[in-house]
C-alpha cells in the first residue's frame, strides 16, 4: 500500500526558511515523478514544484528562486527547501506521487508564515 508522509511544516516569520520532507513507501520511489502542491484556505490546490525520476525540476512562477525541490532515492524521500518565505506561502503542503493511471497524495503539512 502506498504511503506518503509529509513533515517539517510549522510557523515561521516572513523571510525565514523551512524544509519539508515526504517519506514514501509502497512504490518504487526512484522511478516515480514526484511533486509538491499547496492549498490555502478557501482556494484550490496549486502546483508548487515537481521533479522527474531523472532529476529534472520545474517550479511555479510564484516560488522560483526561493524554493528548491530535491529527492533522495536511497532514502525514498522528497524534499522542499523553502527560503525567503512570504505570508502568501501560508498553506497546507502536499506531496504527490505519479504512477501509471493513478496519483497518490500525502495527508499534508501546515506551513504558516507570519508577517
Amino acid at each position: 500500500q502506498v504511503q506518503l508522509v509529509e513533515s517539517g511544516g510549522g510557523l515561521v516569520q516572513a523571510g525565514g526558511s523551512l524544509r519539508l520532507s515526504c517519506a514514501a513507501s509502497g512504490i518504487i520511489f526512484s522511478r516515480k515523478p514526484m511533486a509538491w502542491y499547496r492549498q490555502a484556505p478557501g482556494k484550490q490546490r496549486d502546483f508548487v514544484a515537481r521533479v522527474s525520476s531523472d532529476g529534472f525540476t520545474s517550479y511555479a512562477d510564484s516560488v522560483k528562486g526561493r524554493f528548491s525541490i530535491s529527492r533522495d532515492n536511497a532514502k525514498n524521500t522528497l524534499y522542499l527547501q523553502m527560503n525567503s518565505l512570504k505570508p502568501e506561502d501560508t498553506a497546507v503542503y502536499y506531496c504527490r506521487a505519479m504512477t501509471p493511471g493513478r496519483l497518490y497524495w500525502g495527508q499534508g503539512t501546515q506551513v504558516t508564515v507570519s508577517s
